[in-house]
């Protein structure tokens, strides 16, 4: 079987296993998670981001030196940048209008509501800004702080810019270091259905599926709202002519990687391995887009921070004023670009939304539980709406799709 066959059986499997010893060997779960579980998981985990430093920040110097036109540059960023806030805008749209359209939270009893969510205070937007600018580049890279990895290797890919042949000797090391990083990748990648089914199964085992059952209509409204994203990134890409079936085809190892590991960082890899090898995208765009996205782009997290809102407003019987679904939108708007990609970020991030609004924090609680057994989803139209943003920077810069051998080519 291929990867991304061994991954969806990995699921499958890990989600029957899960399910087994909630329902069947409840007092098996704690040891079985402890000891196994969790270990395999986590470690998993660790060997992915292993690799996404290393080949995030080698793979933008790559993608800026391939770049020769210094203003290429500055257009790539106004038009990624124009996508984004559409594709956000319409996400956190989406979001609103299903809660209110659903109403998950009224009427809703059963759930504890006097639970308690400490948060930390978030930096303001100036500080936020400063905070991206790295004091030491090696810092940056041994912290494994993403925006500044992006920012550092922006400015050392300028700098190899106007050294001209002089940083020959510089760019050979880096492109070295790619070609590394994404050979590690593929050895770790042998490991992905352990991990995933590790993952999978810890989060069925401890949570079951009766919060489901309680909070139906909740679940239902999000992911109704996640197809609805996935529809209209579909309709885009037949829009764009972009070949919407081998898309998906193409990244669908991300896709599965990225359901199993609810961590859009952890696919990073794979998506720049399956957007340049298996669907053809050009090389100086992908690795100039897709990390940029990676960090940036979190469509499925507007929709969930959107909907949480409003959710958590219906159970409290909060007026739903004008006000009050602005504030929503727009904090909604602006945390979704500085969401971490990691599994449960959206939790942490939600506090700031509520704060916001001026909903009650305590209604994080309520969500809890069920957020990660949705988490997957996210990742899923996070990652989806990254390459059809890279995907619409292509066609808007003309590019064509050269497909490996055997395929046709998409012309721009």
């Amino acid at each position: 079987m291929n990867l991304s066959t061994l991954i969806l059986s990995s699921l499958g499997v890990g989600i029957a296993f899960g399910a087994l010893l909630n329902g069947v060997f409840p007092e098996a779960i704690a040891p079985v998670d402890h000891y196994l579980l969790t270990p395999l998981g986590s470690s998993f985990l660790r060997l992915i981001q292993f690799v996404v430093v290393p080949i995030v920040f080698s793979s933008l110097i790559l993608g800026l030196t391939g770049i020769r036109d210094a203003s290429q540059v500055g257009r790539f960023l106004l038009k990624l940048f124009t996508g984004y806030v559409l594709t956000a805008t319409i996400a956190v749209s989406l979001g609103i209008t299903m809660a209110l359209l659903l109403k998950p939270g009224a009427g809703m009893t059963g759930l504890s509501l006097d639970v308690a969510t400490s948060t930390t205070q978030r930096p303001s937007l100036i500080d936020w800004l400063v905070s991206l600018v790295p004091v030491n580049p090696l810092e940056a890279l041994a912290s494994g702080n993403l925006l500044q990895v992006i920012f550092s290797a922006a400015l050392i890919g300028a700098g190899i810019q106007l050294a001209g042949e002089k940083s020959a000797s510089l760019v050979n090391l880096v492109e070295s270091i790619y070609i590394i990083f994404e050979k590690v990748l593929s050895i770790i990648l042998y490991t992905a259905p352990i991990g995933v089914f590790a993952l999978i199964s810890s989060v069925i085992a401890t949570q079951g599926f009766g919060l489901i059952t309680r909070l139906l209509v909740y679940v239902v409204g999000m992911l109704l709202a996640f197809v609805v994203m996935m529809s209209i990134y579909t309709a885009m890409l037949f829009a764009l002519k972009a070949r919407p079936i081998e898309f998906f085809k193409s990244f669908f190892p991300t896709f599965s990687l990225g359901f199993g590991t609810a961590s859009t960082n952890a696919v990073l890899p794979l998506a720049l391995q399956d957007a340049q090898e298996h669907y053809g995208m050009n090389g100086a765009i992908a690795s100039f887009a897709i990390p940029l996205g990676t960090v940036l782009k979190r469509d499925g997290s507007a929709i969930y921070q959107g909907f949480n809102a409003l959710f958590i407003a219906q159970i409290y019987h909060v007026p739903l004023t004008v006000d009050l679904l602005v504030a929503i939108a727009l904090s909604t708007l602006l945390v979704s670009f500085s969401t971490a990609g990691v599994p449960g970020s959206g939790i942490i991030m939600m506090a700031t939304v509520l704060s916001a609004a001026g909903l009650p924090v305590e209604g994080v609680a309520l969500v809890a539980g069920v957020d990660r057994l949705t988490d997957g989803f996210k990742t899923i139209v996070n990652i989806t709406g990254n390459i059809v943003n890279a995907v619409l920077l292509s066609r808007w810069e003309n590019q064509e799709f050269c497909l490996p051998e055997g395929k046709e080519v998409v012309s721009g």
